[in-house]
């Protein structure tokens, strides 16, 4: 069902600190901006790293915030989120179409742990370089 690391992303109460802080520290820019998100491709397989304002950050029922969410590449990210919830976990986030072959979605698995799968177009141009 996990094909792949897709994207992780990093909550920040401070974007724009934090945006110039990766800048600095990875030596790019960012290649992706909407309001609320930024994203780099870092590495030899263009990895996404994203950045996401805090405002926006997953918690819990009792209001612990969520750390860093890793996605995963999944084929079908509806099937995927059924799947995970058939097994235990519990909704953070239905798939949402958050732009053109990009559509994510997070539940936490039954030990806390926010999970994110996604189908990812630029997982899949990257796995056809390859």
């Amino acid at each position: 069902m996990l094909r792949g690391f897709a994207t992780i992303n990093y909550w920040a109460d401070d974007l724009e600190a934090a945006v110039a802080w990766y800048t600095e520290v990875l030596g790019i820019e960012p290649y992706f901006r909407v309001d609320g998100y930024v994203e780099f491709r870092v590495g030899d397989y263009r990895h996404e790293l994203g950045l996401v304002d805090g405002r926006y950050r997953y918690a819990d029922s009792d209001g612990r915030p969520a750390g860093p969410v890793q996605f995963w590449h999944v084929d079908d990210v509806r099937a995927s989120y059924r799947r995970l919830l058939d097994l235990g976990a519990t909704p953070v986030q239905e798939p949402i179409e958050r732009g053109e072959g990009f559509v994510p979605a997070a539940v936490r698995d039954p030990f806390g742990n926010v999970l994110g799968i996604m189908e990812n177009a630029h997982y899949l141009e990257v796995l056809a370089e390859r």
